[in-house]
Formats: C-alpha cells, structure tokens, sequence
C-alpha cells in the first residue's frame, strides 16, 4: 500500500465515483475505494469519518458540478426573460442528458441522492435561489411583474418539475416532452410578464 501519497478528499471523491460506475451502490465500500487509491480503508476515513459522509459529499460534489452551467446563465447579463428560459432549458436538458448519456450512473447518482437528503435539499435550495436572482432581475428590468419573487421563484421550480425531477424520467422519453415544455415555458413567462410588456 502506498501509505506516502498525498491523499486529498477531492482525489478520493474521484475515486470513489470510479468505484461506484464500478461496483454500483449497494455492492461499493469504503475498503474497495481504498483499495483503488492503493491505500488503506483508515486513510480514507480521515477524511471522511463515515461510509455515510462519503456518499454525502460524493452527491454533493455532483449535484455542485450539475449547478455550475446553471450559476453561469444566472450570472451573465441580458434580458431576464429570454435568461429565465435559458436556464430551464438548459437545467432539463442536463437531466435528461445524464440520463440517456449513463441510465446505470444516473441510476446509482439517484439512490445516492435519497439517501443524501441534505445534499438534495441544498440543491433545491440553490435552484430555486438562481431562479430567484432572475426574477428579481426582470423585475428591476421591467420585464416581470411579481409581488414575492421567492415565492415565485419556488412555484417555477414546482411547476416545472415533471421536466427535471428523476421521478418523472421515464417520461422524458416521450415524443411529445418538447411541445409540453414550450408550452409550459410559454404560459410562464406570459404569466410573469409586466403588464405594459404583454
């Protein structure tokens, strides 16, 4: 075992996603990513005290890789409508990238991330607070009309949800998904839209 590496949570983090496309979740342990990084299990847990911790920050690490397209449109300039559609279609395409690119990834990131509760809910929270920070932009833009740009941020997220949350991705499939998106994208931001706009 090579015990003088210089091991990093991030290099472990690496090696742990390698083990679990691997292995897969349930069968995946600590002692295998330890073996993989030619170390022993000790080494590991210095770092991250539990088989638990571990799969948290694993989930974290790809749900944060997930945001970062996402952080990149709510951070640029331009129009906040045509910024807003941007993002859900950029956030639905990703998903549904993911899951078409590697269904058996995708399958073992999903059960990592419902056992990785605070993980995904600061995921959540971070979406919704990117949607927030748009629309409280088309607002001083002009562009939007909203009373409470949180809670409006929150029923964007939820009423686009069938398009992004893995429960529905069976749906995503379907060869009518584009015209039901545009749809929905449509009436949202009609129904964001400043008066003297529409």
């Amino acid at each position: 075992m090579n015990e003088t590496l210089v091991l990093t949570p991030e290099r472990i983090l690496e090696v742990t996603e390698d083990v679990l496309r691997r292995y897969g979740l349930a069968k995946a342990t600590v002692v295998d990513v330890a073996r993989a990084l030619d170390v022993s299990h000790g080494s590991v847990y210095r770092h991250f005290p539990s088989k638990a911790s571990l799969r948290q920050a694993v989930a974290k690490r790809w749900l944060d890789r997930f945001n970062a397209p996402l952080q990149k449109i709510v951070d640029a300039s331009g129009p906040a409508p045509a910024r807003l559609e941007r993002w859900l279609r950029t956030l639905f395409a990703n998903k549904h990238k993911k899951l078409s690119d590697d269904p058996e990834m995708f399958a073992t990131y999903l059960a990592l991330a419902q056992e990785a509760c605070q993980a995904v809910s600061s995921h959540k929270e971070c979406l919704c607070d990117q949607v927030e920070r748009i629309l409280a932009d088309g607002v001083k833009q002009g562009a939007f009309e909203i009373a409470d740009v949180k809670a409006t941020s929150r029923a964007v997220f939820d009423a686009t949800i069938r398009f992004h949350h893995p429960a529905h991705s069976e749906e995503w499939n379907d060869a009518g998904l584009a015209a039901r998106i545009d749809a929905v994208l449509a009436l949202l931001l009609r129904g964001l839209e400043a008066p003297g706009k529409r």
